[in-house]
């Protein structure tokens, strides 16, 4: 089986599940409990912030509240954020940050979409148009799970900045974590970044804040994570993460020129008869979007799943709301018709140029074939 759909979740690293193994059978004590072995798991986690903070923040300015998921990081910096004015956000963003603000919308707060660009980019000026002295919060994806496209983040918020310097600045970055060479700058107040993706475990993720934010508590309880996350943290999650996180960094430049690679491999193959491609160039090389030309992506999906190849027709959250057409991509400014036949394929460093190769000879052969079914 060739697993190409990276983008929804990646195989958890054997090395780094194994590495944290101890924490499940050994070392498996509370971290808030007043014992020896208790206290020194709340040290090792202690470290485990810092590190991880130290791959693309500065931990004097910035701490790190660990969570279930991206999804609930998102939820944490939507909801405690957006307490007042109006919250501006985009049509690109992952449902965790869209249904929230939605829910916000239905609580009363005033929320405005920023348009985006023809690859899932946002359009700028009209995002900093939305921006006015009112803006509570901006919450603005760092890469488009469902393009690719790369936001510059620091850019853009240091722009949101100027306009109001009370506005809290979020930014989904559970697609760029692990995977671009980024940092981030003091204009960026809240960041959700997740495990899965990368190689930890499911269940895992955080939300990096900066350290001077005022921020509400989002679930209440015995007050760990600094009083922001209540419940007893996931130490076997947490240190999957860490251990995954070290690997990816180790290995970040590596990695993305590898994928790169891969994904240069399966532009250059795709039948451009059958096929237009979506994700711009110098987008994340982690994820390529493509249209079959006159064939249903789903269709498609299960057609190459049966010829033992995994791909995916966006994000796997939002297929589960069974609407037949991804609201990112006719935000893009593709039609129906042509939005019905999207096609996701997303890269991991674990992928190499036979499983490209073969992929892309299935992915050509199906939709010629159904094509030609079709008449």
């Amino acid at each position: 089986m060739i697993y190409l759909d990276n983008a929804a979740t990646a195989k958890p690293d054997e090395e780094s599940v194994k590495l944290a193994e101890k924490y499940l059978f050994t070392d498996y004590y509370n971290p808030s409990a007043l014992y020896a072995e208790g206290y020194n798991l709340h040290l090792e986690l202690k470290n485990t912030r810092s590190k991880l903070l130290s791959y693309i923040a500065d931990d004097n300015n910035f701490s790190l509240v660990f969570t279930s998921c991206g999804t609930e990081a998102d939820n944490q910096a939507v909801f405690c954020g957006g307490r007042r004015g109006n919250v501006v956000t985009t049509l690109g963003e992952h449902s965790a940050v869209f249904s929230a603000v939605n829910e916000l919308k239905q609580r009363g707060t005033e929320v405005r979409f920023a348009k985006l660009n023809s690859d899932g980019s946002v359009d700028i000026e009209h995002l900093l148009s939305l921006v006015d002295e009112k803006t509570s919060l901006v919450s603005l994806i760092h890469v488009n799970n469902e393009t690719g496209a790369i936001n510059d983040v620091n850019y853009i918020a240091e722009k949101i900045k100027l306009k109001n310097k009370y506005t809290i600045v979020h930014c989904d970055g559970v697609q760029a974590f692990g995977k671009l060479d980024f940092r981030l700058s003091a204009n960026i107040d809240l960041y959700s970044v997740s495990a899965h993706k990368i190689g930890g475990i499911k269940g895992c993720g955080a939300l990096i804040k900066r350290k001077s934010l005022v921020l509400k508590p989002y679930i209440y309880g015995g007050g760990q994570e600094l009083g922001y996350r209540s419940g007893t943290e996931n130490v076997f999650g947490i240190k999957c993460f860490e251990f995954a996180s070290e690997k990816r960094y180790r290995n970040l430049k590596t990695y993305f020129e590898k994928v790169k690679n891969l994904n240069t491999i399966f532009r250059n193959k795709l039948d451009k008869n059958l096929f237009a491609i979506i994700s711009p160039e110098d987008g994340s090389p982690y994820i390529l979007t493509v249209i079959a030309y006159g064939v249903r992506g789903e269709t498609i999906l299960h057609e190459v799943d049966d010829k033992g190849l995994i791909i995916g027709t966006g994000s796997a959250c939002s297929s589960n709301d069974k609407k037949r057409y991804s609201r990112i991509i006719l935000a893009c400014g593709i039609d129906e018709e042509k939005a019905d036949g999207v096609l996701r394929i997303s890269f991991s460093p674990e992928n190499c140029e036979e499983e490209v190769n073969k992929a892309v000879e299935i992915l050509n052969e199906t939709v010629k074939n159904r094509r030609e079914i079709m008449g």
